[in-house]
């Protein structure tokens, strides 16, 4: 599985930060000038950029290009995250959508990995909020992800099937909501 994302402080860069601790294949688009909230994303993030792209645009082509979407944040998705769900939505993705404040990270993880082996996704997009806007969420989705992860190269993450080699997934337009 790839893990791909905006490249944004906060959710974005704890996802890739965690795949680049697993050696877990990485990437994603990310607006042109490698545009952040913090300046410039720092090049150990293997982002490309979408040429003449904004936010909007490089939210909306990393649902394209992917199998399935995480979104994780603080309550509700909002501002980007919550334009993130209505791409999954448009594109009839995948996508699980978790509250942080509906339990513990190891309730979460598991729902990921429940979640994951319902889809089987090659890549995986993963977004949340910035870190200006929910400061706590960088901690939160680095630990979720190096769990889920970790079960991944534990063993095989698929029930005993090569990733693609799936007969039943989830349906294209279902989603899935994790909240309290």
């Amino acid at each position: 599985m790839r893990i791909v994302s905006g490249g944004q402080t906060g959710a974005d860069r704890a996802a890739l930060d965690a795949a680049l601790e697993a050696g877990v294949p990485c990437g994603g688009w990310c607006p042109a000038g490698r545009r952040a909230e913090d300046g410039v994303i720092p090049e150990r993030y293997p982002v490309s950029e979408l040429p003449r792209a904004g936010y909007a645009r490089r939210t909306r082509q990393n649902v394209l290009d992917s199998d399935a979407t995480l979104i994780v944040s603080f309550g509700p998705p909002e501002n980007g995250s919550a334009l993130t769900l209505r791409r999954c939505q448009q594109a009839s993705k995948p996508h699980l959508v978790i509250d942080a404040n509906a339990g513990t990270v190891e309730s979460a993880a598991a729902d990921v990995l429940a979640f994951l082996r319902r889809s089987h996704p090659k890549t995986l997009n993963v977004a949340g909020p910035r870190a200006s806007r929910q400061p706590e969420i960088y901690g939160y989705v680095r630990k979720l992800m190096r769990i889920v992860l970790s079960k991944a190269v534990e063993g095989p993450l698929f029930s005993g099937t090569a990733c693609g080699a799936w007969t039943a997934g989830i349906a294209p337009n279902e989603g899935a909501v994790r909240a309290s």
